[in-house]
C-alpha cells in the first residue's frame, strides 16, 4: 500500500492507494483551477451559505457537483468543496484501476476498499474522546464519510455538536449534509441539541445511508451505521482511515 501528501493551498490530502504511479497531484492542481475560475468571475458562489441556482451552459465538473450538492443538501455551494475533491480525486483512481483508496481531505473521505477498514471517529468528546471507529467492509463501490463540527476544524456552523458525521454514496452530498445536520444542533442542553440534529437528519436522509450524532453526554443516530470498535487510541496506519 502506498501513502502519500498533497497538499496545494487550502486543500491538504493524506491518500492511501494501491496504486503509486497515479498523478494525483496534477488532478486535484487542474479541478482547483477550474473552481478558482470559476470564483474570480463569480465571487458569489464563494460567499453565499445558501444553495444557488444552477446557471445554464456548460460548467466545470468540479462547479458542477458542488451546485448539485448544495441544492440537495440545502447549504451553500463552499461546504461541499472538501468533499467534492475528496469524491472526485477516488473516481480519478477508480477509473485509473484501483480498488483500495483512501482519500481524506480536511477530515472528509471517499473510499473504495477490498479488505476491511477501520474509520476512526475523532469528536474530541468529554465521554468517548477519540478511541472509536467505524468497522467498514470490503466494499467495491465509493463511499463518503464527511463530518462536520462546531469545536474542530474551520468550517462555519451554526449549531453546537461536537461531531456529525454522515457516510453516503456521494462524498461531496455527505460534506453539505454534515453542515446542515450540526447546524441543526441547536439548543439549552446536549439532549436537545441531539434532538435538532435527529429531527433534520430524518427530514433529508433520502439522501444519505447514516448518521452519527455526538452532542456532549448524548448520542443520536440515523439509519444502521457500521459496527463501531473501540481503538483505545491506536490504528495500524494500513487500516486506518483518517
Amino acid at each position: 500500500m502506498n501513502f502519500s501528501r498533497i497538499d496545494i493551498d487550502e486543500t491538504h490530502i493524506r491518500l492511501t492507494s494501491d496504486l503509486s504511479n497515479h498523478n494525483l497531484k496534477r488532478y486535484v492542481f487542474n479541478i482547483r483551477m477550474d473552481l478558482k475560475d470559476y470564483i474570480f468571475k463569480n465571487n458569489e458562489f464563494s460567499l453565499s451559505l445558501e444553495p444557488l441556482k444552477m446557471p445554464e451552459g456548460d460548467l466545470p465538473s468540479i462547479v458542477f457537483k458542488m451546485y448539485e450538492s448544495s441544492g440537495l443538501s440545502g447549504v451553500g455551494p463552499m461546504a461541499c468543496v472538501a468533499g467534492t475533491i475528496s469524491e472526485m480525486s477516488l473516481d480519478y483512481l477508480i477509473e485509473n484501476g484501483s480498488k483500495y483508496s483512501i482519500v481524506e481531505n480536511g477530515g472528509d473521505i471517499a473510499i473504495v476498499n477490498d479488505e476491511k477498514v477501520l474509520c476512526g471517529i475523532y469528536s474530541n468528546n468529554d465521554v468517548l474522546g477519540n478511541n472509536i471507529a467505524f468497522e467498514l467492509k470490503s466494499r467495491r463501490k465509493p463511499l463518503g464519510i464527511c463530518s462536520s463540527s462546531s469545536k474542530i476544524g474551520h468550517s462555519i456552523s451554526f449549531g453546537d455538536s461536537d461531531c456529525v458525521t454522515v457516510l453516503g454514496k456521494s462524498a461531496s452530498l455527505c460534506d453539505g449534509l454534515a453542515t446542515r445536520i450540526a447546524n441543526a444542533a441547536q439548543g439549552d442542553s446536549s439532549e436537545d441539541r441531539v434532538a435538532g440534529a435527529l429531527e433534520c437528519g430524518d427530514d433529508c436522509s433520502e439522501f444519505f445511508d447514516y448518521a452519527l450524532i455526538i452532542c456532549g453526554e448524548h448520542v443520536g443516530t440515523v439509519g444502521k451505521l457500521p459496527k463501531i470498535v473501540e481503538t483505545y487510541g491506536f490504528c495500524d496506519g494500513s487500516n486506518l482511515g483518517y
